[in-house]
């Protein structure tokens, strides 16, 4: 072995007791065997003193690092000694930057569920809650999902939003919206910094359509005076999905509202169908006086009761697509919509009835008034609720002869 630096040789590097072997100015090969002599392990140390402590910092085992690039190593750490800085410490903060720096490297999709689930016990109803992941997963996964949350900028925002929003503005408005809240708390928690690129005012509404400029297009909704001949059609159809079809109409209820209707919502001795505030859109509960038709349909579907659901289908609740087939039965696909029926209920009642505005909007359970006005009202006008629905029932019982005219129907009492 050659004395003072570079001392090892390439026979040296192949030696097969266990020790200690120095190549100079601190670079050593750590030679250990097993204990059953199997298996040798060779590495590669650099040792040195600082402030009077000796101490050993492995630099990588000869199978990665060889003899010249090991001499390189020990070659820097010496020179961090010569500038006063100790390699293994140097070593072990870089390491430790390193490893903060890839904890900030969250993706947008994992931020996303940090937020859903420390927001989710403020949302007013569990359909609300559900709506966030499922719509981000639809929309905006895609492009943003893998995505860190540092490196998204406008251009990704912007990406992700314009296939969407002249095509389904409502839901776009509010993607961005999710968007920009889910990027402010990914700056609060530190995986980000600078302005927010999803952010409307004085950002983005320089570069999309504002959504209050677009044009609404409304739902199809049929005529209401020609509802008690569609109605005589429907009736005509002898299953469940009709059956429901028409519950939905008579009550003017939403889709999901009926289709995952359950038999503890039902209380027959009032006619009264509760519907729980998890199920709905406003997230508050909603009573809904049943006329006599309902309560009828509610017995047929009572005889072929299996579970717990009302309308049954191959799902244990009745399926989305079961009310468009029956439109598409009757030969109105494109013309009407389910939700649309809920519109034709509403200007029937505006203009063949005399009932009050607040009872035929809290009829389809809208919001009635403002926040304050909501506070002091707390009746929801059930009696003249069930004398409304009654009527619409009776309505659509009936169906006008040819060129027959509408009567306005009496003005309910106080």
């Amino acid at each position: 072995m050659a004395r003072g630096i570079n001392r090892l040789t390439g026979a040296d590097l192949r030696r097969t007791k266990s020790g200690l072997f120095c190549d100079g100015e601190g670079l050593w090969l750590q030679v250990s065997v097993a204990a059953n002599g199997a298996r040798r392990n060779r590495s590669w140390v650099f040792r040195y003193t600082r402030a009077g402590r000796t101490r050993e910092m492995g630099l990588g085992s000869l199978n990665t690092l060889q003899l010249a690039e090991a001499r390189e190593r020990a070659r820097k750490c010496r020179q961090l000694l010569l500038d006063g800085i100790d390699p293994l410490e140097a070593r072990n903060s870089e390491r430790a930057a390193k490893a903060a720096e890839s904890m900030k490297q969250i993706t947008f999709e994992a931020a996303a569920n940090a937020f859903i689930s420390a927001h989710r016990h403020e949302w007013r109803s569990q359909v609300h809650a559900a709506q966030w992941p499922s719509s981000l997963r639809k929309h905006i996964y895609p492009t943003l999902g893998k995505m860190p949350v540092a490196q998204i900028d406008t251009p990704l925002v912007l990406k992700a939003l314009q296939p969407i929003w002249a095509a389904v503005p409502e839901t776009a408005s509010r993607l961005r919206g999710r968007i920009e809240s889910i990027l402010d708390w990914a700056t609060v928690s530190g995986y980000r910094a600078g302005d927010n690129p999803a952010r409307w005012g004085g950002h983005l509404e320089h570069l999309l359509a504002a959504p209050s400029k677009r044009q609404v297009e409304h739902l199809a909704a049929m005529p209401w005076r020609e509802m008690p001949a569609f109605m005589a059609k429907l009736r005509a159809i002898d299953t469940i999905p009709a059956r429901a079809f028409e519950f939905v109409i008579l009550c003017g209820s939403r889709r999901d509202e009926v289709r995952k209707a359950t038999w503890n919502e039902i209380d027959f001795t009032t006619a009264t169908w509760t519907i729980p505030a998890a199920r709905m859109k406003g997230g508050e509960p909603h009573r809904v006086p049943l006329s006599p038709r309902c309560v009828a349909i509610l017995r047929d579907m009572q005889a072929a009761r299996k579970n717990d659901f009302i309308f049954l289908g191959q799902d244990g609740h009745l399926g989305k697509g079961a009310f468009g087939q029956i439109i598409r039965r009757l030969s109105y696909d494109g013309q009407v919509t389910l939700h649309g029926f809920r519109a034709t209920l509403r200007t029937w009642s505006s203009e063949a009835t005399g009932f009050a505005h607040e009872v035929c909007e809290r009829a389809l359970a809208h919001a009635v008034g403002s926040k304050t006005q909501r506070s002091y009202e707390r009746g929801d006008q059930f009696g003249k609720r069930r004398r409304l629905m009654e009527a619409w029932a009776l309505y659509l019982a009936k169906p006008a002869p040819v060129g027959a005219t509408v009567t306005e129907l009496m003005r309910p009492s106080a």
